[in-house]
């Protein structure tokens, strides 16, 4: 299952915006805080519980041209998948967008989809929101 988040425009550098999304520990500033608990994070990795009970861990698995931050299931995660994160410059501004590629049969998409697409959606958002305070 392929998910694209929807596309935004941060007010900052692209390499302030890459620089930020590499730490692991700066993704608590982009997750829906009244739905998720027990949050942990090192630079590398972090991890928390969705609403629901379902506990999700992000580890870093590189970057890829300057422009990507590549992540990836963690044991503690319900089915293996990977985020890119893709930032590139666009003017004066950042453009950005979360790409989700995820191994699960079709009735868990039946019930991933929408909560996913809106996730990463919201993360996006809160991205974009975190460069104009």
């Amino acid at each position: 299952m392929k998910i694209d988040s929807t596309s935004v425009h941060v007010t900052a550098p692209q390499t302030e915006v890459f620089g930020f999304l590499q730490d692991a520990r700066n993704f608590s500033h982009l997750l829906p805080q009244d739905k998720i608990s027990e949050w942990s994070a090192t630079e590398d990795q972090c991890s928390f519980k969705v609403q629901g009970g379902i506990t999700i861990t992000l580890v870093q698995n590189g970057t890829a041209d300057g422009n990507k931050v590549l992540m990836k299931s963690g044991d503690k995660s319900p089915f293996p998948f990977s985020l890119t994160i893709h930032v590139k410059e666009s003017g004066n501004e950042t453009e950005g967008f979360i790409a989700f590629d995820g191994e699960v049969n079709m009735f868990l998409k039946m019930m991933v989809e929408k909560p996913l697409t809106n996730l990463f959606n919201y993360m996006s958002t809160k991205l974009m929101e975190y460069y104009q305070k």
